[in-house]
């Protein structure tokens, strides 16, 4: 996928800890026109975010040092990061895989809004990207 003249490739943060799913969406999103960054724990995704400015984070919630929970309402507490949009993506869903009883916690947090997408593993890789398109024009 070529991008036009003059225009710069629209910056992705992958935040997780498991090498595996970072390189399985660095090489999916980077296929698909995309420049990324990584980190493994939501201490060093706030540094990426400071020193980067990504257009979007996909965010796992279960990591060592600093949780996705935690790192997600750090980031959309920050008036210079709270406009920065969000793609859960994620193994702690509920029983069977249903990622529903996790969005409904999340979303009832009332001091930050939802986030713009939630899958849960192993993603959709092409509603997946419909998403990020959505999100990323």
């Amino acid at each position: 996928m070529s991008q036009p003249a003059g225009t710069a490739k629209k910056k992705i943060l992958i935040v997780d800890d498991e090498k595996h799913v970072v390189t399985y969406l660095e090489t999916l999103l980077q296929d698909n026109g995309y420049d990324t960054i990584s980190a493994s724990d939501g201490k060093v995704a706030m540094e990426k975010v400071e020193s980067d400015r990504p257009d979007l984070v996909c965010l796992d919630i279960t990591m060592p040092v600093q949780s996705g929970i935690r790192f997600y309402r750090d980031l959309k507490e920050n008036p210079r990061f709270t406009s920065i949009p969000v793609i859960v993506v994620t193994a702690v869903t509920g029983f069977g895989g249903d990622p529903e009883p996790f969005e409904k916690f999340i979303s009832s947090r009332k001091q930050v809004p939802p986030p713009e997408g939630f899958f849960s593993k192993p993603i959709d890789r092409d509603t997946f990207l419909e998403t990020v398109k959505k999100i990323l024009p």
